[in-house]
């Protein structure tokens, strides 16, 4: 199951104990998941969801807060790789309804964003508009670089009416156009989290932390890996390159080099993987790193210096084209 979908099961099955929070939510219902519609003169009220549940809770929210008798039905699939939709209509007490809920004003003008009383009401009412809104119209994405709650709506206004309402929650949204979609997001993880608890999606929020945990856990060890990686990579490539220098080193200085400047480097070919600090323990007798070091750059640095005047390649000259040496 997605989170959207673990998200909007359980706050489906979110019972409010007031019947103002239960009236906000079923007001946001209806404002993000359908609206108006005029069947045979009529005004009638219309709501398309994704559940046969959350078609159910509204129909019984119609009847229980303001006795309005719906009818429900499967509207059916577009195509086979697609869900069905659940149809929830109001057509008799239809005008009276879209007033009751805030669809309509005292002047019979639909309202395109969200009733004031709503947007201005306490965190509960507030937190029931979002409840409403996401089961309408949300989706919540898996946590990650692109991590996002959204809200599709229906209007500017409802979006505005929508970041409003998170605003004063505490909760940092954005309202976005997207190829004439209005829609509402909220990227930041940490906001994600709070909206999903402020809604009432609490166990979605403990799997979308525990999933959030995973694939941190998951980078830094990846991370770390490619950084081991590219370490090993670089001492291979350093060791190579000293080994090509060194061989080419003594090839320019042949006989005409000193006994400890050929030792150093006889001891970096005989042993091409050590590190300097493995080197100067197999040396007899042992040396430190840094002796290694020097007696190895001054028997490069005395080629090189053997090479100019000769007028032949120095010591770079054995170097493999595709090193990197940076």
């Amino acid at each position: 199951m997605s989170l959207t979908s673990q998200a909007k099961a359980e706050l489906t099955s979110v019972v409010a104990p007031k019947t103002t929070v239960r009236q906000a939510e079923l007001s946001s219902l209806l404002r993000f998941a359908g609206g108006l519609h005029t069947i045979s003169g009529r005004i009638a009220v219309e709501a398309e969801v994704h559940t046969v549940e959350l078609a159910t809770k509204i129909r019984k929210d119609m009847a229980e807060l303001y006795g309005a008798r719906s009818e429900g039905r499967v509207a059916p699939a577009p195509n086979p790789q697609t869900e069905p939709t659940y149809l929830v209509r109001v057509i008799d007490a239809g005008e009276t309804l879209a007033r009751q809920t805030g669809l309509l004003d005292t002047r019979r003008r639909p309202i395109r964003g969200l009733p004031n009383k709503l947007t201005t009401g306490n965190v509960e009412d507030l937190a029931a508009i979002w409840r409403g809104a996401f089961l309408a119209a949300g989706v919540v994405t898996d946590p990650g670089r692109s991590a996002s709650l959204e809200v599709l709506c229906p209007t500017n206004e409802a979006a505005m009416a929508l970041v409003g309402a998170a605003s004063r929650l505490g909760i940092s949204a954005k309202a976005r156009e997207v190829r004439g979609a209005h829609r509402v997001v909220i990227r930041e993880d940490e906001a994600i989290g709070r909206m999903l608890t402020v809604m009432g999606a609490t166990h979605t929020v403990t799997a979308w932390e525990e999933m959030r945990q995973r694939r941190e856990v998951r980078a830094t060890a990846n991370r770390l890996v490619n950084f081991d990686d590219a370490n090993l990579r670089r001492s291979a490539q350093a060791a190579v390159a000293a080994c090509a220098r060194v061989e080419r080193a003594l090839e320019i200085l042949g006989s005409d080099i000193p006994d400890h400047l050929a030792y150093a480097g006889k001891l970096r070919l005989d042993h091409r993987d050590a590190s300097l600090d493995e080197l100067g323990h197999h040396a007899t007798p042992p040396m430190t790193k840094d002796a290694v070091a020097g007696r190895i750059r001054r028997l490069l640095a005395l080629a090189d210096k053997v090479a100019s005047e000769k007028g032949i390649p120095g010591t770079d000259a054995n170097l493999p084209d595709d090193l990197d040496v940076d």
